[in-house]
């Protein structure tokens, strides 16, 4: 028997598998932060696994399924994932209960605005035709378009500057705001690309990965930090309490 077919014939049959970037817990760690990667879990035990988080970065995936919003799925959705979108979703809801600080990348600021009962564009292409090309063909680490940022925004003091490089890597975007979420930076051609809640301890959604620019971009590292820092003091105002 060949070598390759004996490996496959004691291997585990084919499953599901969870998969995650390197870069997101590789960056946080530099950042100062103990990341821990959250698998899918019953509704029921999402409370009791919030209660022991400091803070909550929720990562870039597949499309959301506009169901969760209420939408008929539109021609150009691409893969979803439902069972991901629930568990997301309600871990959204469960952290935002507890006032965690929240860091939203990608997939993850637009899961923020729809479990704040927000929608989205489901293909930018071809239902805001004429704009950038979000699904970039570069390296994560290249920076291929400028977002402006509003002036006195938490995102802005961070980078102390009112425009950053990002990448880009998506085809989904922010469609109807999720109730107090506040857009404080667009592309070039109007797309939200930054999102706020002014009245959280620390909301923030961010349509590019920080991530993958955080080694090359100080002002990347410094949201992560900003992040970490504030789910730190977070810990502690709960071990006052």
């Amino acid at each position: 028997m060949p070598e390759a077919a004996r490996r496959q014939a004691q291997s585990e049959p084919p499953m599901r598998e969870l998969a995650l970037g390197l870069t997101y817990p590789q960056s946080l760690e530099r950042a100062g932060a103990m990341p821990v990667i959250l698998p899918p879990l019953l509704p029921e035990v999402i409370d009791l696994l919030v209660a022991r988080l400091d803070g909550l970065l929720l990562t870039g995936g597949p499309d959301l399924h506009p169901e969760t919003y209420g939408h008929a799925p539109h021609p150009a959705l691409g893969p979803t994932e439902r069972e991901i979108d629930a568990f997301e979703l309600a871990l959204i809801r469960a952290a935002e209960r507890r006032g965690l600080p929240i860091l939203a990348i990608c997939r993850g600021m637009q899961a923020l605005n729809v479990a704040r009962g927000g929608t989205l564009v489901q293909d930018l292409p071809s239902e805001r035709p004429g704009g950038l090309s979000h699904r970039q063909e570069e390296a994560g680490r290249v920076p291929t378009h400028e977002v402006r940022l509003a002036e006195g925004s938490r995102i802005a003091r961070i980078a102390g500057a009112t425009a950053i490089e990002v990448n880009s890597f998506h085809h989904q975007a922010i469609d109807r705001l999720g109730s107090g979420l506040r857009p404080v930076g667009w592309a070039p051609d109007g797309v939200i690309e930054t999102v706020e809640d002014p009245t959280a301890r620390f909301v923030v959604g961010v349509q590019w990965h920080a991530e993958s620019l955080s080694e090359s971009q100080p002002v990347q590292a410094d949201l992560l930090a900003a992040f970490v820092g504030e789910a730190t003091d977070w810990q502690g105002v709960e071990a006052v309490a």
